[in-house]
């Protein structure tokens, strides 16, 4: 076959896509293939995958050289989910595969030498830029139909092995059948509606069910929850070992509207990056992501890896929760690498030969004890810290003051002293489900008046839309604020997040703006972080 043959691809730079043309074509030289475009290390060894694959299928390639070009070529490519669009390209300039339609399908799968194509990592994510990007049709692996059908308006053909994605261009099948490795047959009309709710392969379901009715006392700090829930705020915990912070933290998603279409296949997304396994269904709960105070600032925003980008916890927590545990052993470089992610809902990554953005739409849980020994702040063990105060400020201050400005909401919780109450009416009274409908009607009463702005939630409306806008507060209701902020014990923006905590307030109790009351109560919140 002469000429040049473009099949398509997409390339991924985190959760963001390119689209990429393959271009293949053949000269009177020694046989061989020969990649260029800038691939890495593990895109350059698609030659031989393809020529082990082809033999093992029985298909004939040119006994010509044939040369693969990845356009742009400027753009740099990474990992193996280029093999099915390089073996097709291949394929069709040896005249094995008919070249109408390989440009207008995006063809994403991993190869095996022995012919099967495989689900390479961020799946998803490729499926969902090629959608972005124009293209109505993906070509997948059969083991991933179900993952690459989740994205509404895509026709997703599944194929098992490199002859059945040849068999399809060829036309001698007009839709494809799924063959999974398990053998059985599945259809493509059987992948289209995937139950929410089922389990992702992810673990996002397998943690054991919790909820806040568990939780004994502690009602300032279920209140704040409640009331973090309702704007999306952050929250910033501090109390002995013991107190309930994790506990409390744990219970944030709980509480939580579910995940819209939307945001749950954003949320997906990002962790299908560093998935092996095969998606089913998409999030609906928000994710809850806990790591280590060891961890390095790499595993928190993110890192630059081969030519591709690994999402952080950070990214892997947008539109969910971040839990901080013993936010004070966490690296100051760690810490303060939250500052701006906390501000734009995005991560930003640059680096000498990379520059991409991460989504980072977090409610950030910060916990700590009072004191390096924790013993401090609690009647029954307050005579027992041997922590001086200075060792008290210093730990204190391990959470820096910019850092400490970007949180809503603060509570000082203390042991339970006792378990009467534990059960029964308090309880019922407290339980997810109860809460998450107040908050659902918050959110609600909140979208409905922010219809037409670009913000559908109270942490991120503008301060300035608050204060110079139609919702403007009187000087009355603002009193307590005004002071704080002349006095200097109030930055702008911690009026600004003040501001947005009290409709969170007002949105709660059903009240169509805050009053003074709402104001002070935000205003004790913010004041109590420290």
């Amino acid at each position: 076959m002469s000429g040049v043959v473009q099949v398509a691809a997409m390339a991924l730079l985190g959760t963001e896509g390119a689209p990429v043309t393959v271009e293949a074509g053949s000269a009177r030289r020694l046989p061989g293939i020969a990649i260029v475009g800038l691939p890495d290390a593990a895109l350059g060894e698609a030659k031989q995958r393809v020529r082990h694959a082809a033999a093992a299928q029985g298909l004939q390639l040119s006994d010509r050289f044939i040369l693969v070009n990845l356009q742009p070529a400027e753009l740099p490519k990474h990992g193996s989910g280029f093999d099915l669009a390089i073996a097709l390209a291949v394929l069709a300039v040896s005249g094995v595969v008919r070249s109408e339609r390989l440009s207008n399908t995006v063809h994403i799968g991993e190869l095996g030498l022995d012919g099967t194509v495989r689900r390479p990592r961020g799946l998803l994510a490729a499926v969902i830029a090629a959608k972005t990007a124009g293209f109505s049709a993906v070509m997948v692996p059969a083991e991933g139909a179900k993952e690459a059908s989740l994205v509404k308006g895509m026709t997703v053909i599944g194929v098992a092995t490199l002859s059945a994605a040849v068999a399809w261009h060829r036309g001698e099948v007009d839709e494809a059948i799924l063959l999974p490795r398990s053998g059985s047959a599945v259809s493509q009309s059987e992948t289209a509606n995937v139950p929410a709710g089922q389990s992702t392969g992810l673990g996002y379901d397998a943690r054991r069910a919790v909820d806040m009715s568990e939780v004994i006392g502690q009602q300032v700090a279920i209140e704040a929850l409640t009331i973090a829930a309702a704007g999306r705020h952050h929250v910033h915990f501090v109390g002995p070992p013991g107190a309930g912070k994790t506990m409390l933290a744990e219970r944030l998603p709980t509480i939580l509207p579910r995940l819209s279409d939307e945001a749950s296949l954003r949320a997906t997304s990002i962790h299908s990056l560093i998935s092996n396994d095969t998606l089913t269904s998409l999030m609906r709960v928000p994710p809850f992501e806990h790591p280590h105070h060891t961890a390095s600032p790499a595993a928190m925003i993110g890192a630059a890896k081969g030519g591709g980008l690994i999402p952080g916890s950070l990214s892997l927590a947008s539109e969910g929760v971040l839990f901080l545990d013993e936010a004070a052993e966490f690296s100051r470089n760690v810490l303060d690498a939250l500052r701006q992610p906390l501000e734009q809902g995005k991560v930003h990554i640059h680096r000498a030969s990379l520059r991409a953005t991460l989504p980072a739409s977090v409610q950030l849980v910060l916990a700590h004890n009072p004191c390096p020994c924790g013993k401090a702040g609690t009647e029954a063990t307050d005579a027992f810290c041997s922590c001086t105060p200075m060792q008290r400020r210093r730990y204190a201050s391990r959470i820096s003051g910019p850092l400490r400005d970007r949180i809503d909401l603060g509570v000082t919780l203390r042991r339970v002293s006792s378990v009467n109450g534990g059960t029964g009416e308090h309880q019922g009274a407290q339980t997810s489900e109860m809460l998450r409908a107040r908050v659902n009607e918050a959110r609600a009463a909140a979208a409905e008046r922010l219809a037409g702005t670009p913000w559908r939630v109270n942490a991120e409306v503008s301060g300035g839309w608050l204060r110079e806008g139609d919702l403007r507060l009187g000087a009355q209701t603002t009193a307590l604020l005004d002071r704080a902020l002349a006095l200097g014990t109030l930055t702008l923006r911690g009026y600004d997040r003040a501001l947005r905590v009290a409709w969170s307030v007002a949105d709660l109790a059903g009240k169509t703006s805050p009053g003074a009351t709402e104001v002070s109560r935000a205003l004790m919140f913010r004041e109590a972080r420290s």
